[in-house]
């Protein structure tokens, strides 16, 4: 082998190990028995108009939903070599746009008086990937003052936080950040 080509090898297993190494990290324990009714009660807090009846079903939706799909999905890795494997073949879905556009058409099957559902986007950086998520709000809330609901992180585990709390990504409107995609404002 030349020594240009084992350069590269040891570039691609240094490359793999460090995503091993993050990928690992990401995972994280599926949650305890007083997960949906802490969920319940965040999103009743949203406000005051919230009905609590709607609040307790958009929780207890989120997470059976998102162990659902981590079932139907075949997830069972940490997520970013679940999405490798998807990219590859080797699994049909589980991107984080799929768990996106899942979750946030279950909920809005159920018709909600007094809560809106969003879909979220992160734009991609330097350093991180665009990552898609559905979010809740109160109705006619913006979606700064909702809550994330995002079981892609965490490989089917629901993730929620108050938007404004999770600073782990730059959530903005999907469609906006789909525009500066397309039109090359954000060149990544």
């Amino acid at each position: 082998m030349s020594v240009e080509g084992d350069s590269s090898v040891k570039l691609i297993i240094a490359i793999l190990a460090t995503c091993l190494t993050l990928a690992g990290c990401a995972m994280a324990p599926t949650g305890g028995p007083n997960d949906v009714d802490r969920l319940a009660q965040a999103i009743q807090n949203l406000d005051p108009g919230v009905d609590p009846t709607e609040a307790r079903r958009a929780a207890e939706i989120s997470y059976s939903y998102a162990n659902q799909l981590k079932r139907d999905w075949g997830v069972n890795d940490p997520a970013i070599i679940h999405n490798a494997k998807v990219i590859n073949g080797f699994r049909e879905k589980g991107l984080c746009n799929d768990w996106a556009q899942a979750m946030t058409t279950r909920l809005k099957q159920e018709n909600f008086q007094t809560l809106d559902l969003h879909w979220a986007t992160s734009p991609p950086t330097a350093f991180r990937i665009i990552h898609h998520s559905a979010l809740i709000s109160a109705k006619g809330d913006s979606m700064y003052d909702g809550i994330i609901l995002d079981p892609w992180r965490n490989s089917g585990a629901l993730f929620w936080a108050p938007v404004r709390e999770d600073t782990r990504y730059n959530w903005r409107p999907r469609l906006d950040v789909r525009e500066e995609l397309i039109s090359g404002a954000n060149p990544y």
